[in-house]
């Protein structure tokens, strides 16, 4: 009996000592659906290990603010994060094809463009010794107004919400003024009139309360952007065999769970703009038109400017 309470004993120390705990660092909020799927994969996670692995999420920012969270899971700060992978497209332009407008509009084409684009990502990141675990869409980009905008002409002089290059030359096209702001300042922003439209998801929308600063909601379904949750390839490498095929079945799971919640969002979070007020309208051919010119111009600035990785994505996702 003594020698079996001393072997439970061990085991328990044993199991104490190679226990881990991660924090991860993302920047959207807890009512966010991207946060609540990857709070379901720390669940996932600690439940497959054992708790050998407990992940703690630090959410909205809280632990680095957006711009620094591939940074700092890159230099250890943090074992793994969450970032809109497009942030990425002045490192590479690969990074950025999902944000190219009317590139991929439905939740199929992305999945198609993701297919072509994960190999490329995957072997940019690895050079930075970051390991992508899943990447989740956002729902197709709308265009939020004050009043109905009936063509492309109707957004100049505006000042435009801009959350990456892409968007900045897209408004900048569209003869609005780009104004960089985070998702989380999107409400004070518009209250002190520093932006006075935008082109962001349903979700986004209604966790801002869009109703709130704007009138008009549009589905002009430009892009489907997505989030990407990377992990620190050495401190992947420092777990054991059975803990890592863990994270990444979890990370599986994950992947499909939240292109399935990103789909049931769209529909939700659009009828939810409805239902607080907004005018939800369908966009007028001229304005898809001359939004679709936008476009096929940026299009052609981002070929002349790609790597040969960013191509080789546009390349197979056509084909």
């Amino acid at each position: 009996m003594k020698n079996f309470i001393l072997g439970a004993a061990a085991l328990v120390c044993a199991t104490a000592v190679h226990a881990q705990s991660w924090d991860m660092s993302t920047p959207y909020g807890d009512s966010t659906f991207h946060t609540q799927n990857i709070a379901q994969f720390a669940n996932d996670v600690r439940a497959a290990t054992d708790g050998a692995l407990d992940i703690t999420l630090h959410s909205a920012g809280s632990l680095f603010p957006h711009a620094e969270i591939k940074g700092a899971v890159r230099n250890r700060s943090v074992p793994l994060g969450e970032f809109f992978l497009s942030r990425l497209s002045n490192e590479d332009l690969a990074f950025g094809v999902d944000s190219q407008p009317f590139v991929a509009t439905s939740y199929e084409d992305a999945a198609r463009l993701w297919a072509a684009q994960k190999p490329v990502i995957s072997e940019l990141l690895a050079e930075q010794g970051l390991l992508p675990l899943f990447s989740v869409p956002w729902p197709a980009q709308g265009l939020y107004t004050n009043g109905e905008v009936a063509t492309v002409d109707d957004l100049n002089g505006l000042r435009f919400r801009a959350y990456n290059a892409a968007l900045e030359e897209f408004a900048t096209l569209a003869g609005a003024a780009p104004v960089q702001i985070e998702a989380s300042n999107i409400p004070q922003a518009f209250a002190t009139g520093q932006v006075e439209a935008m082109i962001t998801s349903p979700s986004t929308g209604v966790n801002s309360t869009a109703w709130d600063f704007v009138t008009h909601y549009t589905p002009i379904n430009a892009w489907v952007p997505k989030n990407i949750v990377v992990v620190n390839q050495r401190m992947f490498d420092g777990l054991d065999a059975d803990t890592q095929a863990a994270v990444l079945a979890a990370a599986e799971a994950a992947e499909t769970r939240g292109w399935e919640m990103s789909a049931t969002e769209a529909e939700s979070m659009t009828a939810a703009l409805a239902e607080n007020g907004i005018t939800v309208y369908e966009p007028s051919s001229a304005l898809i038109e001359g939004l679709q010119g936008i476009g096929e111009t940026m299009l052609g600035t981002w070929d002349a400017a790609a790597s040969d990785s960013a191509r080789a994505v546009l390349g197979a996702y056509n084909n």
